[in-house]
C-alpha cells in the first residue's frame, strides 16, 4: 500500500529532530454547501534539524519513531 504524502507548514521546531507540521484541507460541507477549512497537526521526524517555523514541507507516513511521531520529512517545498 502506498504511503500518504501531505504538504503543510512548519508551526514548531522546538523538539530535537522533530517538527510539527500543520496540514490544511478545504472541502465543501455536504449539507450547507459552504467551503470549510480543517487542519491537523502532525509530528514529523527531521533528522538534521534543518527546517524552521514557516517553511512549507512535504511529509510521508512511516513506521512509528516515538510516541507521537508517525511521519518523516521528505523535503522542502519553499523556505520561510
Amino acid at each position: 500500500m502506498p504511503k500518504r504524502i501531505l504538504h503543510g507548514a512548519v508551526v514548531s521546531d522546538k523538539g530535537d529532530k522533530t517538527i510539527i507540521v500543520k496540514v490544511e484541507r478545504i472541502f465543501t460541507h455536504p449539507l450547507f454547501k459552504k467551503t470549510v477549512r480543517r487542519s491537523n497537526r502532525f509530528h514529523a521526524h527531521d533528522e538534521a534539524n534543518k527546517f524552521k517555523v514557516g517553511d512549507l514541507v512535504r511529509i510521508q507516513e512511516c513506521a512509528p519513531k516515538s510516541k507521537l511521531k508517525r511521519w518523516e520529512v521528505l523535503g522542502e517545498v519553499t523556505k520561510a
